[in-house]
């Protein structure tokens, strides 16, 4: 997120969609399959979405996951992770464990 003094530019979700993939042709083969899984079906999950305000809240999700100004595999926000659901944190913890499995083969 960007703090109060700076503007975030959101993208139109099928242009992000398509960024976030082309980015994941950098990854090792294991971890890009299992990227683009998630991708496409966090997507789809939510193309039927009316309600403007969970649109932009998971556009600008996917923005800043996009454009990580620190690099990547860094530690999550303790508030990030105090707004989730079970199910994100359990959904989390999977990809950590695929990312750790992926890596040591």
């Amino acid at each position: 997120m960007p703090s109060p003094g700076q503007t975030q530019v959101l993208l139109a979700p099928i242009k992000l969609y398509r960024e976030i993939l082309r980015a994941h042709r950098n990854m090792p083969a294991a971890m890009r399959a299992m990227g683009d899984d998630y991708v496409k079906s966090e997507f789809k999950r939510h193309k039927d979405i009316d309600n403007p305000a969970h649109i932009v809240g998971f556009v600008s999700q996917w923005t800043s996951f996009n454009m990580p100004k620190d690099g990547w595999g860094k530690k999550l926000d303790s508030q990030l992770l105090d707004k989730m659901s079970d199910e994100q944190l359990g959904q989390l913890f999977e990809l950590r464990e695929q990312v750790k499995k992926s890596l040591n083969e």
